[in-house]
């Protein structure tokens, strides 16, 4: 009897179990990245806090944004929907955990209630939504490199997206919009639309058949 064994593909791998792999992988990362910085942000005060809890945010910017697209490597639209499959996974992964351990053991602050008016509940859409977008958009990111060079580049993805947030960031401190700081929360925020740029500047070149 023989057997054969499935290939690997060397690009666009979205095989249901590769990718559902994934999503557990990345939802726990971001679940205990949620729990650091939830704890920190009640133990800690002033430069230290913000030091940690920036730090915090720079891993899990950097895991959401590059992991899936590297885990499927994206060349193409279904390896890019697939990493935004592995995203969107990871953030139910995130509500079990939460669900079931987070939230019963009281981890978040009283400033967290305070947002949502009284509830908990009011972050899981958000995290639905910012946890798909961010792998999608990455990936997409990584594709375009690959087409470029031959090869993605997660570190310029990383270091790129960061410091196109820290232009946003300044931008809408100096421009007045409301809430903005310099800050982890705007530096968050901040991320979402430079990724978009990010997309669209690697976009320049890049060849696919």
């Amino acid at each position: 009897m023989t057997s054969a064994a499935l290939a690997t593909p060397d690009h666009d791998h979205t095989d249901l179990r590769h990718v559902l792999r994934g999503a557990v992988e990345l939802g726990v990362l971001q679940s205990i990245l949620v729990a650091v910085f939830a704890l920190v942000s009640r133990m800690l005060s002033g430069p230290m806090e913000l030091a940690v809890l920036t730090l915090t945010l720079i891993i899990g910017v950097a895991a959401t944004i590059s992991l899936p697209g590297l885990r499927t490597k994206a060349r193409s639209i279904e390896g890019i929907a697939g990493a935004a499959g592995i995203g969107l996974a990871a953030t139910v992964v995130f509500l079990v955990i939460d669900v079931s351990l987070f939230q019963p053991l009281g981890i978040y602050s009283n400033r967290w209630l305070e947002i949502g008016g009284g509830s908990n509940w009011w972050y899981h859409p958000v995290w639905w939504m910012v946890g798909t977008y961010l792998p999608w958009m990455g990936a997409w990111v990584l594709a375009n490199q690959a087409a470029r060079t031959g090869s993605p580049n997660p570190a310029a993805l990383v270091i790129g997206t960061l410091v196109v947030a820290a232009i946003v960031m300044a931008i809408a401190v100096t421009a007045g919009v409301p809430g903005a700081s310099f800050g982890v929360g705007t530096l968050g925020v901040a991320v979402l639309p430079a990724l978009a740029v990010m997309v669209i500047g690697t976009s320049f070149g890049a060849r696919r058949s």
